[in-house]
This record gives C-alpha cells, structure tokens and sequence, in this order.
C-alpha cells in the first residue's frame, strides 16, 4: 500500500477520524512500530507498520464495535436537522465516525450497538435477522397491568396503523408500584415505537422504557451515557437468539 500520512492511516482503520486523529497525537497516544508519533507529517505503510492507539494495535482492517447506554433525551441518528443532542454528541470524537444499529426512540433509553462495519449493522438490524434475536426491555406502565393485557402482549397486539400483529412476546418479572406496573417484554421485531404503542392500545400509557438486553448481551453494569468497545465474546452474545 501507498505511504499515508498518519492522521489519514489512523482513520483508515476505522478508529476514529482524521482529525481525531491529530487530537490523539497531540495528546502522545499514538504509537507506530512502538515509538510514540510526535509529527502529525510522519508517512507510515498501514500494510508494514504497526500503528497503535493506547497500546492496542490496529490495522486496516479493523471494525469497531461499541455498546452504549444511551439516555433519555438523545436522538438515535447520526446528525438531527433540529440540532437536537444526538447519541453522537455523547461519545468521544474519536468514535462519533460510528452509526447506530437500529433505533431508540427520544424517550426511550438503554442498550444500543453503534459500529463502522456495515455489513454486520446489516445483518443485525435486517427484519430477516431481527426475528431470531430477542431484544428485551424494563418497562413501567400507568396502571395495573391484567392478566388480559399480559395474555395480549404475549399472542401478540394489533396495531391499527400498519393493520398488522405484533408476534408473539415474553413477559416476565411483572411487579406493582401503587397505581403503575414494572415488568419485562422479550420482542423479535423493531417497529416504530413497537412496546410503547402496543401498551398504548391495550390502555397503559408507557412511562419508562429501557432496554436492557439484544440476545444475550446484557445493558449491565453501564450506566446511563457510559459505552464500552465490544469484545469478540460480547459479538457472540450478540448474534444469540437469547431466551
């Protein structure tokens, strides 16, 4: 490969951008061949050299995988026209190159997947796959939920703007708060607002949303607004069906 310069062999990656890069060679992070880059002109062969940011290697061919506990109040996209906060805007710039897979809505909160490789954002978020992984979610409602309403969330609720049925869901870990309930639902699809409108039309306004599981990674122990790289074992938790 052609010599690049280091702030464009940095981005190649797949880490960050260019100009994240220069910011983490202004702050000594960047190493290439284990000497620490102090001149942003430095030419380096990303297929000879070893380039490394905090001592972890990368190479061209590296994708980045993040999990991110996103609040309530943050827009799931790459750049609102509103100018409202974005999910981006939370994480460091070296990351904000990432796009979100599949959505939270504005006031829902929890577990979101945020990479560069598009292929797999693909083949998570495609309906197809969608089906066989079951996204789980903490979900407190206005009122007593009946055992009516959880047989009606479990075969599945129809949704009157699309005149579609919901499939099939789990509920489970169902506990009252005075007048509101708390439990958890396991869903295999991501329509629009899918949980929030599915109480809605059994009567029970949602007052929290969050989701807590994709498969068998868990949201835990990250609090709101903390992320974390994922690990070739998390991926895996990722592409299991979950219970």
């Amino acid at each position: 490969m052609t010599s690049l310069r280091i702030n464009r062999a940095l981005a190649a990656t797949g880490y960050c951008s260019r100009r994240a890069a220069d910011r983490l060679i202004e702050e000594g992070r960047v190493k290439v061949n284990g000497k620490p880059v102090t001149d942003f002109n430095l030419a380096v062969d990303p297929d000879r050299d070893i380039i490394a940011v905090d001592d972890q290697e990368l190479s061209s061919r590296d994708h980045v995988y993040v999990a991110f506990h996103k609040p309530r109040g943050a827009i799931t996209t790459v750049k609102d026209e509103k100018g409202r906060q974005t999910v981006l805007d939370l994480l460091p710039e070296e990351l904000q190159h990432l796009k979100p897979v599949g959505r939270l809505d504005r006031d829902s909160e929890g577990l979101l997947i945020l990479t560069n490789d598009g292929e797999f954002a693909h083949r998570l978020a495609h309906p197809s796959r969608t089906r066989h992984v079951w996204k789980t979610y903490r979900v407190r409602v206005d009122g007593r939920l009946s055992d009516r309403a959880v047989t009606a969330l479990e075969e599945g609720v129809m949704l009157s703007e699309e005149r579609v049925k919901t499939l099939p869901a789990r509920v489970t870990n169902i506990s009252y708060d005075k007048d509101c309930t708390v439990f958890s639902i396991s869903i295999r699809e991501g329509r629009n607002r899918q949980i929030r409108r599915m109480c809605a039309k059994l009567g029970y306004p949602v007052i929290r949303l969050v989701r807590v599981a994709i498969g068998r990674l868990q949201l835990k122990p990250m609090e709101p607004g903390e992320w974390k790289f994922l690990t070739r074992s998390d991926l895996d938790k990722l592409r299991d069906p979950g219970r």
